[in-house]
């Protein structure tokens, strides 16, 4: 007997605007139950004080989320001078007070050495896992661990406003980059410590901010169907954007499709004009449609990586 399938086969991103004081996860399931989907995972999580944009891919879009994990990020952020918390942001608990005696020349002069390629520990309450745990889980119990500095790179950081304890910034950062963690380095390299009070992502890849929607306009999309007595995908549907913008920055091989049907069954193929080396986005004839992605293997041939499963 056939297993029931629990949900149905959707496929796309929706760029989710996460709303604060609920996990990344809880988010992720909020929208699956929505679109009522067979499959779906997030790119990256956001802390619960945390808004805005997180990528949500269902279906066969899943394959591809590691692609976003690994992009560039932006950060809008405030930080409040004079008070340092245990976990860096406004949920912790303060654990220095100091006085704040800066003024904005030193301020932009210790931003600055934030931009460029540095090294960074992460926090103890990031989602990083030492042996098999989630780091905030050691830091709860108040349990410190080792942790390894990783390469970040800070491609840009502004400060749009200072006033009274209050600073507020735009981050442009690579992946694994802990907001927080700037925001408390920075608090002491001024000798008065620091916390996130707010913290939003404006930008993941190049996905367009105004493509953002709440939960809120979904709920209230699936209210309108019930009304209407339409089906629920009829207006949700259109709100999800195609898979391939999750890979759309990696080169593209255009194949026909005799060839595509070979790589759809995991051969490697010859293409002629295509890179030499690294990752390839694969299309299809001349409406260019996506079949996944596949590394250039030492031959020269496009070998299959990821493939997208048509249904």
């Amino acid at each position: 007997m056939a297993r029931r399938r629990r949900g149905r086969p959707i496929d796309g991103v929706l760029l989710l605007d996460k709303p604060t004081s609920i996990s990344s996860n809880d988010a992720l399931q909020k929208v699956k139950r929505i679109y009522f989907a067979e499959k779906a995972g997030h790119t990256g999580a956001l802390d619960p004080l945390a808004t805005g944009m997180l990528p949500i891919c269902l279906g066969e879009a899943t394959k591809f989320s590691q692609f976003l994990l690994d992009s560039d990020k932006r950060y809008r952020v405030i930080a409040k001078l004079g008070e340092r918390t245990d976990t860096s942001d406004s949920d912790g608990e303060v654990v220095q007070t100091r006085e704040v005696k800066i003024d904005r020349g030193l301020l932009e002069r210790c931003i600055a050495k934030f931009r460029g390629t540095t090294d960074q520990i992460p926090s103890m309450f990031s989602a990083l896992k030492y042996q098999g745990k989630p780091l905030y889980e050691y830091a709860r119990q108040g349990i410190e661990v080792p942790r390894e500095s990783r390469k970040i790179t800070v491609f840009e950081i502004t400060l749009i406003r200072f006033e009274g304890h209050e600073v507020e910034m735009e981050v442009h950062c690579s992946k694994g980059t802990y907001i927080r963690t700037i925001v408390d380095d920075l608090g002491e390299m001024l000798g008065c410590g620091a916390h996130v009070t707010y913290l939003r992502r404006t930008g993941v890849a190049r996905y367009p901010y105004e493509k953002m929607v709440t939960l809120e306009q979904l709920e209230a999309l699936l209210e309108q169907a019930r009304e209407q007595d339409i089906e629920p995908s009829e207006l949700l549907d259109p709100l999800l954007l195609p898979m391939d913008t999750a890979v759309e920055d990696l080169p593209e091989v255009n194949m026909i499709p005799e060839l595509a049907e070979l790589a759809q069954h995991g051969q490697p193929v010859q293409i002629l004009g295509s890179p030499t080396e690294g990752v390839v986005r694969m299309t299809m004839g001349e409406k260019r449609t996506f079949i996944g992605v596949a590394n250039i293997d030492d031959d020269g041939r496009v070998a299959p990586k990821r493939l997208v499963v048509f249904r």
